[in-house]
């Protein structure tokens, strides 16, 4: 028994933190959101950390009559409407060199590379947290598919940019991100 409660304890925790973490850390200003599925930390040492959204999010924003392919076009969408949110937010920041960094088992090298970010090494940190979190990341996984599907953690990898990088791609930013809101539009 005591078993049972040692392993559920932390599972149900990382699942039920989100609802409660998440409207928090936006109302304090600890977590920025620039759409409804990418947000990022606050700033700290020149570093912005970005997120795809949590939990708390896939529930409440994406629309379940989509189907998988849908919810990840959608996805992808609100990553880069976020990014360009980001860019223009900082515009006034263009002469700081801010990184910007962030952890995604969904987005590919490819794609990071054609919108400015370079692969950096995942730290021991990051996987921890991944880790602890994978029955989370299991559940928004599977609603961002819309079935069970089990995310392939391998491939995990951690983007790094800076807001001059993202600002010179901003037009390709802002045409990948238009074309996809017009398949998503036509797929409604």
């Amino acid at each position: 028994m005591y078993l049972f409660v040692i392993l559920t304890f932390p599972i149900t925790l990382s699942i039920i933190a989100p609802f409660f973490d998440t409207p928090s850390l936006k109302k304090s200003g600890g977590l920025i959101y620039y759409s409804p599925l990418f947000l990022s930390e606050k700033r700290k040492r020149g570093m912005i950390k970005i997120h795809g959204g949590t939990l708390f999010d896939y529930v409440f924003v994406i629309d379940q009559k989509m189907n998988g392919k849908q919810r990840t076009n959608f996805i992808i969408q609100q990553y880069l409407e976020g990014l360009l949110n980001l860019i223009e937010e900082n515009e006034n920041n263009k002469s700081e060199n801010i990184k910007i960094r962030g952890t995604s088992y969904i987005i590919n090298e490819r794609t990071a590379q054609r919108i400015g970010f370079k692969i950096a090494k995942t730290d021991n940190i990051q996987k921890l947290i991944l880790l602890y979190n994978c029955f989370n990341v299991l559940i928004t996984y599977s609603i961002a598919k819309g079935k069970l599907s089990f995310p392939n953690l391998k491939e995990t990898k951690t983007f790094e940019t800076n807001l001059k990088e993202l600002d010179k791609r901003k037009d390709f930013i802002k045409s990948l991100n238009d074309k996809l809101k017009s398949t998503i539009a036509n797929n409604v």
